[in-house]
């Protein structure tokens, strides 16, 4: 397995198993046992787990905007009704199974007090979908 693969396959599982459970309670092991990489290679990936968790929040902040982004372009047209396509997704993801709040939020209020990476991930996320939402008004 190369470098890339393993990469996406330890955020895979922590994209999954942090916002199931939330951070702290999700061992190294347990990332190593679910992406089914090694401990070595998780640790050439990421050398610390706060890495790992700044790395799954900016991809999740990608993810998310590019979700709500493509669902707004591909149901409105209107500046009226690209803004209210962002409520519709909003009330989708909000209604869909296993959702368990913003995961910036989560992981702020897990870590946001010891982790500056995490603070900036939850600042940056909500100042760029802040950003989204005026250029659509």
């Amino acid at each position: 397995m190369d470098h890339e693969e393993a990469r996406s396959r330890l955020l895979e599982a922590a994209e999954r198993l942090f916002y199931e459970r939330g951070i702290q309670t999700v061992a190294m092991d347990e990332l190593r046992a679910s992406s089914g990489v090694s401990l070595k290679r998780l640790y050439q990936c990421f050398p610390s787990k706060t890495e790992l968790v700044e790395e799954y929040l900016r991809r999740r902040d990608e993810t998310w905007r590019t979700d709500l982004s493509e669902y707004v372009d591909r149901n409105a047209t209107t500046p009226e009704g690209r803004l209210a396509a962002v409520f519709d997704w909003l009330y989708g993801w909000l209604a869909g199974p296993g959702f368990r709040g913003c995961a910036f939020i989560n992981s702020f209020g897990e870590l946001g007090a010891t982790s500056d990476g995490v603070a900036r991930a939850a600042r940056d996320h909500k100042r760029a979908v802040r950003d989204q939402l005026t250029d659509l008004t």
